[in-house]
């Protein structure tokens, strides 16, 4: 009897793994956007307030599957996950490493379940790996990356979205009209290359990459110029250091004779009024009052 239970559970427990991608009772699909560093929310429809029947399994190629939180417990040591409201999964400070399939799981009974599959997509701005110095007048191309997993085409996300990849300033003025930037995009592998050539006023200056989808940033990269050689190296500032001290030493060897002939008058001239002081000196009363010279 107890195998007869054992084989049962193992029967559940096949299907069950077999079946979370290929189709479940009510499964539904969701797509979320992020970039690096963003905390975001990967919801859960339909959970049950306590989150004990909830399950959350990651697959990065539909192939691979990871169990996250199983009965509503984390099953890993995922610092970067936790469960917020309604069974919803958070991640914070998302990576590259982050994006794929991620299943939401809700027991109803013994043997019926609801999924809800949640497509993270992941944008990513990077300098050209060919770019080997970054100042005034130099080129330099940004590529613009939406990492997708393997079985989810651009074609149709594009299709559902109807998504545009677009460059924009840090005041959001889209560089598409501006002919100092040459924008190239394909929507068949989800990506936009920006080349410039750099001015004087570039550095420090914040190039982005968004997703839009009507007026709507689903999500965005960015991407700060900053010119090589900008920083003081710690040779120089030594170097300045040791100028300033050779400066307050001389100053310090010219003024010197002066000072001390100022301290010998000073001193005679105290002298002087000392003895004055001593001649004019007066009692009065019981009390003997001396003239200082201060």
């Amino acid at each position: 009897m107890v195998d007869k239970w054992h084989k049962y559970l193992l029967g559940l427990i096949t299907i069950s793994f077999s079946n979370y991608l290929t189709g479940a009772s009510g499964e539904e699909e969701i797509d979320v956007f992020c970039s690096d560093g963003v905390n975001v929310t990967l919801p859960c429809i339909n959970a049950h307030p306590d989150c004990r029947s909830t399950h959350w399994f990651y697959s990065k190629d539909s192939k691979t599957t990871v169990a996250l939180f199983t009965e509503g417990i984390k099953k890993m040591d995922h610092k970067r996950l936790s469960l917020g409201s309604n069974c919803s999964l958070n991640i914070y400070k998302t990576t590259k490493e982050d994006h794929g399939i991620y299943i939401c799981r809700q027991l109803n009974t013994t043997d019926q379940y609801t999924d809800v599959h949640v497509y993270l997509h992941f944008l990513h701005v990077s300098l050209s790996s060919t770019q080997t110095e970054i100042k005034a007048g130099s080129n330099v191309t940004l590529s613009c990356q939406l990492y997708l997993i393997d079985e989810y085409s651009c074609e149709r996300l594009l299709d559902k979205y109807r998504f545009q990849m677009i460059w924009v300033n840090e005041s959001d003025v889209n560089l598409q009209s501006d002919s100092r930037y040459q924008i190239s995009s394909s929507t068949k592998h989800c990506n936009s290359s920006l080349t410039t050539t750099l001015l004087n006023e570039d550095n420090n200056r914040e190039l982005r990459c968004q997703i839009i989808t009507g007026t709507e940033v689903k999500t965005s990269d960015r991407y700060t110029v900053k010119y090589s050689g900008n920083s003081p190296s710690i040779k120089n500032v030594i170097g300045s250091i040791i100028r300033v001290i050779i400066i307050i030493v001389e100053f310090a060897v010219l003024t010197a004779p002066t000072v001390i002939l100022l301290l010998i008058i000073c001193e005679r001239r105290s002298g002087k009024r000392r003895a004055q002081s001593t001649r004019l000196s007066y009692v009065n009363g019981s009390e003997s009052v001396v003239l200082s010279d201060c």
